[in-house]
C-alpha cells in the first residue's frame, strides 16, 4: 500500500524546518534554505503524524534531549548510510573531523567521500551532522550555513556542560534507526 508523504513546518531557534516523513519514519528535517522550497504535488500537511519529531526537536531546543528516539528511515547509497549511522556515533556536545570520521567507518583516505555524504544528510540536527569539523578546529562546510552550525554546536556544549559527570551519546543501538534500503 502506498503511503503519502507527509510533511509539516516548524519554527525553531535557527529557522524553520521542515519535517518529512513516509508512514510513520521520519525520512527529512530540512532547513529553510533547502532545494524544498514548497512540498512536491502528492505531499500532504500532517502535523499530527510529525507531532513526536516536532516534539523531540523542541525538546532538543530546550536543553531537555540530548538523544533522539524516533524511527528514521534517511534515503541514500549505501555509503550515504554507512556515514549517517556513524553519524550517530558522535556524542552529544562533541565533535569530530571529516578525517576521523573516515577512519571509524574503515575508509581511511574518503574524507572528502565522508564530506559529501555529510552533506547529503536529509537529518538535519536528528542525524548530527553539525557536529563534524574541520581537522583544525574550523567551522567547515554545512548545508544548513555556518551560523546554524555554530549555534547548534554553542546549545550542545552548554547543555553539556551544565550537566559535569555526564557523558550523553547517540549511537544507532539507542536509536529506533531502520535506514532504508532504498536509494
Amino acid at each position: 500500500m502506498n503511503r503519502p508523504t507527509s510533511y509539516a513546518n516548524v519554527d525553531s531557534p535557527v529557522g524553520p524546518l521542515t519535517l518529512v516523513a513516509d508512514g510513520d519514519e521520519l525520512i527529512g528535517v530540512y532547513f529553510e534554505n533547502a532545494a524544498l522550497a514548497a512540498p512536491p504535488p502528492g505531499w500532504v500537511r500532517d502535523e499530527r503524524r510529525l507531532r513526536p519529531a516536532a516534539i523531540q526537536l523542541a525538546e532538543y531546543f530546550a536543553g531537555q534531549r540530548t538523544r533522539f528516539d524516533l524511527p528514521l528511515a534517511p534515503r541514500g547509497t549505501p555509503f550515504q548510510r554507512t556515514v549517517w549511522e556513524a553519524l550517530l556515533a558522535i556524542p552529544y556536545g562533541e565533535t569530530t573531523s571529516y578525517g576521523d570520521l573516515a577512519r571509524a567507518i574503515g575508509r581511511p583516505t574518503a574524507s572528502r567521500a565522508v564530506g559529501a555524504a555529510n552533506g547529503r544528510n536529509p537529518l538535519s540536527i536528528v542525524i548530527p551532522c553539525h557536529r563534524v569539523i574541520g581537522v583544525d578546529g574550523s567551522m567547515t562546510g554545512y548545508g544548513g550555513e555556518i551560523s546554524r552550525k555554530r549555534v547548534l554546536l554553542d546549545l550542545e556544549a552548554r547543555v553539556r556542560d551544565a550537566r559535569p559527570g555526564q557523558r550523553a551519546t547517540q549511537s544507532s543501538r539507542q536509536l529506533d534507526l531502520r535506514i532504508a534500503a532504498t536509494t
